[in-house]
Protein backbone atom coordinates (compact mmCIF):
# COMPACT_ATOMS: atom_id res chain seq x y z
CA UNK A 1 0.00 0.00 0.00
CA UNK A 2 0.80 3.80 -1.09
CA UNK A 3 1.61 5.55 2.11
CA UNK A 4 -1.16 4.02 4.46
CA UNK A 5 -0.99 6.01 8.11
CA UNK A 6 -0.94 9.18 6.19
CA UNK A 7 -4.18 8.52 3.77
CA UNK A 8 -6.20 6.79 6.51
CA UNK A 9 -9.41 9.37 6.17
CA UNK A 10 -10.17 10.87 9.73
CA UNK A 11 -13.72 11.35 9.24
CA UNK A 12 -14.64 7.68 7.65
CA UNK A 13 -12.36 6.63 10.50
CA UNK A 14 -14.12 8.21 13.24
CA UNK A 15 -17.60 7.04 11.72
CA UNK A 16 -16.40 3.26 12.20
CA UNK A 17 -15.20 4.12 15.92
CA UNK A 18 -18.57 5.63 16.45
CA UNK A 19 -20.25 1.90 16.08
CA UNK A 20 -18.31 0.49 18.42
CA UNK A 21 -17.21 3.27 20.67
CA UNK A 22 -18.82 5.16 23.57
CA UNK A 23 -19.10 8.93 23.38
CA UNK A 24 -16.63 9.74 26.05
CA UNK A 25 -13.98 7.22 24.32
CA UNK A 26 -14.83 8.73 20.38
CA UNK A 27 -14.55 12.00 21.81
CA UNK A 28 -10.53 11.33 22.94
CA UNK A 29 -10.02 9.65 19.40
CA UNK A 30 -11.38 12.73 17.75
CA UNK A 31 -9.13 14.93 19.86
CA UNK A 32 -5.87 12.76 18.68
CA UNK A 33 -6.53 12.54 15.40
CA UNK A 34 -7.55 15.82 14.31
CA UNK A 35 -4.94 17.34 16.56
CA UNK A 36 -1.71 16.85 14.35
CA UNK A 37 0.73 19.38 14.42
CA UNK A 38 4.11 19.51 13.23
CA UNK A 39 7.19 21.64 11.90
CA UNK A 40 9.19 21.79 8.55
CA UNK A 41 11.88 24.27 8.10
CA UNK A 42 10.55 26.25 11.30
CA UNK A 43 7.34 26.46 9.97
CA UNK A 44 4.21 25.00 11.41
CA UNK A 45 1.38 23.22 9.58
CA UNK A 46 -1.53 21.21 10.59
CA UNK A 47 -2.35 17.44 9.39
CA UNK A 48 -5.90 18.00 7.86
CA UNK A 49 -6.54 14.50 7.15
CA UNK A 50 -4.80 10.77 7.84
CA UNK A 51 -3.23 9.40 11.12
CA UNK A 52 -0.18 10.92 11.89
CA UNK A 53 3.27 8.59 11.61
CA UNK A 54 4.35 8.03 15.21
CA UNK A 55 1.01 8.35 17.08
CA UNK A 56 0.65 5.70 19.71
CA UNK A 57 -3.19 5.53 18.41
CA UNK A 58 -1.63 4.92 14.34
CA UNK A 59 -1.73 1.15 13.98
CA UNK A 60 -4.91 0.49 15.57
CA UNK A 61 -6.83 2.91 13.72
CA UNK A 62 -4.98 2.01 10.40
CA UNK A 63 -6.20 -2.00 11.25
CA UNK A 64 -9.64 -0.40 12.47
CA UNK A 65 -10.44 1.17 9.04
CA UNK A 66 -8.55 -1.54 7.23
CA UNK A 67 -10.96 -4.31 8.39
CA UNK A 68 -14.00 -2.69 7.05
CA UNK A 69 -12.52 -1.50 3.88
CA UNK A 70 -11.10 -5.06 3.37
CA UNK A 71 -15.08 -7.01 4.15
CA UNK A 72 -16.36 -4.08 1.95
CA UNK A 73 -14.12 -4.77 -1.11
CA UNK A 74 -13.63 -8.52 -0.68
CA UNK A 75 -17.55 -8.64 -0.38
CA UNK A 76 -17.78 -6.97 -3.97
CA UNK A 77 -15.45 -8.49 -5.73
CA UNK A 78 -16.87 -10.76 -8.54
CA UNK A 79 -13.34 -13.14 -7.86
CA UNK A 80 -13.26 -13.08 -3.92
CA UNK A 81 -9.07 -14.47 -3.48
CA UNK A 82 -8.68 -17.88 -2.17
CA UNK A 83 -6.97 -16.28 1.07
CA UNK A 84 -5.97 -12.72 2.62
CA UNK A 85 -3.64 -11.71 4.88
CA UNK A 86 -2.70 -8.54 6.03
CA UNK A 87 -0.39 -7.10 8.59
CA UNK A 88 -0.79 -3.36 9.03
CA UNK A 89 0.31 -2.41 5.09
CA UNK A 90 1.15 -5.50 3.70
CA UNK A 91 -1.23 -7.95 1.93
CA UNK A 92 -0.55 -11.01 0.56
CA UNK A 93 -3.33 -12.60 -1.55
CA UNK A 94 -3.30 -15.53 -3.86
CA UNK A 95 -5.97 -15.17 -6.31
CA UNK A 96 -6.71 -16.95 -9.68
CA UNK A 97 -4.06 -15.78 -11.83
CA UNK A 98 -2.46 -12.66 -12.93
CA UNK A 99 -5.68 -10.78 -15.36
CA UNK A 100 -7.81 -11.81 -12.37
CA UNK A 101 -5.58 -10.19 -10.08
CA UNK A 102 -5.00 -7.15 -12.16
CA UNK A 103 -8.60 -6.73 -12.39
CA UNK A 104 -9.15 -7.18 -8.55
CA UNK A 105 -5.57 -4.80 -8.27
CA UNK A 106 -7.97 -2.27 -10.17
CA UNK A 107 -11.28 -2.68 -8.05
CA UNK A 108 -9.27 -2.12 -4.80
CA UNK A 109 -7.76 0.64 -5.85
CA UNK A 110 -11.01 2.08 -7.56
CA UNK A 111 -12.68 2.09 -4.37
CA UNK A 112 -10.98 5.54 -1.74
CA UNK A 113 -8.51 7.71 -3.83
CA UNK A 114 -7.06 7.52 -0.39
CA UNK A 115 -6.11 4.03 -0.10
CA UNK A 116 -3.98 2.64 -3.20
CA UNK A 117 -2.62 -0.77 -3.30
CA UNK A 118 1.12 -1.50 -4.84
CA UNK A 119 1.45 -5.75 -5.85
CA UNK A 120 4.67 -7.36 -6.35
CA UNK A 121 4.08 -10.95 -8.34
CA UNK A 122 5.77 -13.93 -6.99
CA UNK A 123 8.81 -14.93 -9.05
CA UNK A 124 10.13 -18.13 -7.60
CA UNK A 125 9.51 -16.36 -4.26
CA UNK A 126 7.75 -13.77 -2.83
CA UNK A 127 8.66 -11.32 0.46
CA UNK A 128 6.43 -10.51 2.89
CA UNK A 129 7.04 -8.89 5.93
CA UNK A 130 10.26 -10.99 7.28
CA UNK A 131 8.60 -14.31 5.55
CA UNK A 132 9.90 -14.98 2.11
CA UNK A 133 7.65 -17.52 0.86
CA UNK A 134 8.64 -19.82 -2.00
CA UNK A 135 6.55 -22.30 -3.88
CA UNK A 136 7.83 -26.31 -3.30
CA UNK A 137 7.98 -28.78 -5.85
CA UNK A 138 4.56 -30.46 -4.87
CA UNK A 139 2.89 -26.79 -4.93
CA UNK A 140 2.68 -26.38 -1.11
CA UNK A 141 3.95 -22.81 0.15
CA UNK A 142 7.39 -22.95 2.05
CA UNK A 143 8.70 -20.45 4.00
CA UNK A 144 11.87 -18.97 5.78
CA UNK A 145 13.40 -15.77 6.84
CA UNK A 146 13.81 -13.03 4.91
CA UNK A 147 16.03 -9.96 5.08
CA UNK A 148 15.49 -7.05 2.99
CA UNK A 149 18.85 -6.06 1.44
CA UNK A 150 19.09 -2.74 3.29
CA UNK A 151 18.44 -5.06 6.78
CA UNK A 152 21.58 -3.97 9.06
CA UNK A 153 21.71 -6.57 11.76
CA UNK A 154 20.62 -4.29 14.26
Amino acid sequence: MVSLFTKVPVEESLTLLRQNFKEEILALYKHVLTSNYFCVDSQFYEQTDGVAMGSPLYLVIANFYMEDFEMKAIEKAPHKPACWYRYVDDTFIWPYGQEKLMYFLNQLNGIHNNIQFTMEIEEGHLPFLDIDIYMKMDTSLGHKVYRKPTHANL
